[in-house]
């Protein structure tokens, strides 16, 4: 039987999301190029308040078991003095909380365990190069590489689990087989690699084309054996990851079926220098079927809901309405969950209901929520083993 190398989520996505981000601030000391909140050194006057913060946790329960993620993300959330009262309150809610800080010197050792002592279960910590020079240059301020790497030693150190979270760009992507080394030596429960949006200071930025993506995807799903890596704003990793299985199960190398280029073939050739193709081997971690407002909810630090981050079209606010009643049913996360409104290749791909496109990059490139997904180059109905495709769909 042919397995879709793809999970699907073990509850409707309609009725109750897998993960639920909420912007506790936009405060943040760094200068970040890519950062899609725009952050400022100042918090926000109209944040939400403590009393308010954990009203929209308690909304987040009723959603029901089992209750989705909560993570808490800026900004830094270390902006906020309440920050382990509100992780408290989360984990005395029955959630699953992590945070996501900013490596600042807030981010230090004592803070960390101050967030397990409360009961957070993780934290991500964002690495963009594998060396200070390129990621302090990324992130606007010196000291940040050394002040993230201390804190993931920390972090496991204390217990908690460490996600790693990377933005993809024409500027960093040589230098993922670097962080892919890192994540395998150090250790880490994932290794989040996100596809640049152009929104906020991210439209200053030079993002991978379609062809270049298509390379990069696949040089993940490469590594899925020794590192566990995820894609964020990437959905059509899931395609990759279906034809992937079949190809496999046919004998089939990827390249001579795919056409994959040039950038593929040269960070390859740099994963089996580092030797990440080849040694101890982990079970692949297969993507979910989560995506903007379809598994996915974000909360920014004003209460207003969107779809994602990247998505800045409101469906509702939490300070009037509930959270559990504006994802099930706001008409634009209604109409996400519908991909019969896809447009374009998206619409015609006989992979729509798996991958789906970023909305959010379809969004901020052509203006239209269902357009088609301005980073993928894959032509519907291209790939050659139909009938083992019509399983593996099915499948998902």
């Amino acid at each position: 039987m042919i397995t879709s190398g793809v999970r699907p989520l073990r509850h409707s996505a309609a009725d109750r999301p897998f993960i639920v981000i909420w912007e506790a601030t936009q405060a943040c000391p760094l200068q970040c190029h890519h950062c899609r909140a725009s952050a400022r050194p100042r918090r926000d006057p109209a944040e939400l308040d403590t009393g308010e913060a954990v009203a929209l946790m308690e909304q987040v329960a009723r959603f029901g078991r089992p209750a989705p993620l909560f993570v808490i993300t800026g900004g830094d959330p270390f902006q906020r003095p309440d920050l382990t009262t509100l992780v408290r309150r989360g984990t005395e809610l029955g959630l699953a909380v992590s945070v996501s800080p900013s490596g600042t010197p807030t981010l230090t050792r004592d803070a960390l365990a101050g967030l397990r002592d409360a009961g957070a279960r993780a934290i991500s910590l964002s690495l963009d190069a594998d060396g200070p020079a390129a990621h302090d240059g990324f992130r606007g301020v010196e000291g940040v590489y050394a002040l993230t790497v201390r804190a993931w030693d920390d972090a496991l150190d204390l217990g908690l689990k460490v996600q790693i979270n990377t933005t993809v760009t024409r500027r960093t992507v040589d230098g993922l087989p670097g962080i892919a080394a890192l994540v395998r030596d150090r250790g880490a429960l994932l290794w989040s690699v996100f596809f640049l949006v152009p929104t906020g200071r991210g439209r200053a930025l030079a993002a991978l084309d379609a062809a270049g993506t298509e390379d990069v995807l696949h040089v993940l799903y490469d590594l899925g054996e020794t590192v566990p890596v995820k894609t964020t704003e990437a959905h059509h990793f899931r395609r990759v990851c279906v034809q992937r299985a079949i190809l496999a199960r046919r004998g089939v190398p990827a390249g001579e079926a795919l056409g994959l280029g040039p950038l593929y073939r040269r960070l390859r050739a740099r994963l089996d220098e580092l030797g990440l193709t080849s040694g101890p081997q982990r079970r692949r971690r297969p993507p979910l079927r989560v995506s903007a407002g379809n598994g996915f909810v974000f909360v920014s630090h004003r209460g207003q809901v969107h779809p994602s981050g990247f998505l800045p079209l409101p469906a509702g606010d939490v300070r009037t309405r509930s959270l559990v009643d504006i994802y099930r049913e706001a008409p634009l996360f209604t109409a996400l969950r519908d991909a019969d409104r896809l447009q374009g290749r998206c619409g015609a791909c006989e992979f729509r209901t798996v991958c789906g496109g970023s909305r959010a990059r379809a969004y901020a490139v052509t203006g239209d929520v269902h357009g088609e997904e301005p980073a993928c180059g894959y032509r519907p109905g291209s790939f050659p083993y139909a009938d083992d495709l019509a399983g593996a769909l099915a499948a998902t």
